[in-house]
């Protein structure tokens, strides 16, 4: 029996990994008040209940309920009963966005302050946070992305870290990304910009990538970024306790140099064990294409 209590933030993704987990098998509740969570245990555990993966879950809409599951949760375990806590969680930036971009009214807002509403939420949910066996930052994540990580965990059963690391190009003529971590200049690596038949491609094409990587410095600079980034990862995850971490690596416009070589290092940290994504901000930009230097 694998029993998962999907909880965290309103608005991080929840009914998503919910929907997610439901089309790959498991038998899946959500909102179930807490006091019920006792007779879904005991039901799941009958021989008869014929699904081996239940997913349940409770947030902050259980209203003052939610402070009797702390005690639910630890019962649980004096009688041996196994199960995943798993809190999903997003910056009050990106909650924001989301509930005024759906016009849904925050469960503590009440008509009031929206981040009032955030902060008074993270107040109450603390010990779920720390509670959890996996814990999901969705800020920078996209539906898609979500549900991978999602059944990385519960359907392909990977060793996995909390820490999500996203690798991302842009253009320095655009502005650095203001929620980097790390940001690396690749302007000294040959330009495929000057070369007609490559101006308006970009490093996700081949030739882009082979004109990029024929220069000595641009593997040179690769080979010791990939040793420093697996060393700053693993220091951020074990020290620090983060969920995100963003490295940056920038060119001009953001659409040759940059997108080779977070591609290359995103394809060379995939023998960590962390969940990396790569992303390419101003790879589609009409300006640099049309020459506007």
């Amino acid at each position: 029996m694998r029993f998962v209590i999907v909880t965290g933030m309103s608005g991080a993704g929840k009914t998503t990994v919910l929907k997610a987990l439901e089309d790959s098998g498991y038998f899946c509740v959500d909102n179930l008040p807490v006091p019920l969570i006792t007779k879904l245990v005991q039901l799941t555990s009958d021989s008869n209940f014929n699904n081996d993966k239940v997913a349940v879950g409770v947030d902050i809409r259980s209203g003052e309920a939610l402070g009797e599951l702390s005690d639910i949760l630890n019962g649980m375990r004096e009688i041996k009963f196994n199960f995943e806590i798993l809190y999903l969680d997003a910056s009050n930036k990106a909650l924001v966005k989301r509930y005024r971009e759906t016009r849904r009214e925050h469960p503590l807002a009440q008509g009031g302050n929206l981040n009032d509403g955030i902060d008074e939420e993270r107040r109450r949910i603390d010990f779920l946070s720390k509670m959890a066996d996996y814990t999901i930052d969705t800020t920078g994540l996209l539906t898609r992305e979500l549900k991978r990580e999602v059944l990385k965990i519960f359907s392909n059963d990977v060793n996995y870290s909390n820490m999500i690391v996203t690798i991302m190009s842009f253009g320095y003529k655009f502005g650095i990304p203001q929620d980097a971590d790390y940001v690396f200049d690749v302007r000294f690596m040959p330009n495929p910009y000057y070369e007609e038949d490559l101006r308006r491609k970009t490093g996700n094409d081949q030739e882009v990538k082979d004109y990029v990587m024929k220069a000595k410095e641009s593997g040179k600079f690769l080979k010791m970024l990939e040793e420093m980034m697996s060393f700053l990862i693993k220091e951020n995850t074990e020290k620090e306790e983060r969920h995100q971490l963003v490295i940056a690596i920038g060119c001009t416009g953001g659409r040759h140099r940059s997108v080779t070589v977070a591609n290359e290092l995103y394809d060379r940290m995939q023998g960590l064990p962390y969940s990396f994504r790569v992303f390419h901000r101003d790879i589609i930009n009409d300006s640099y294409v049309k020459g506007e230097m």
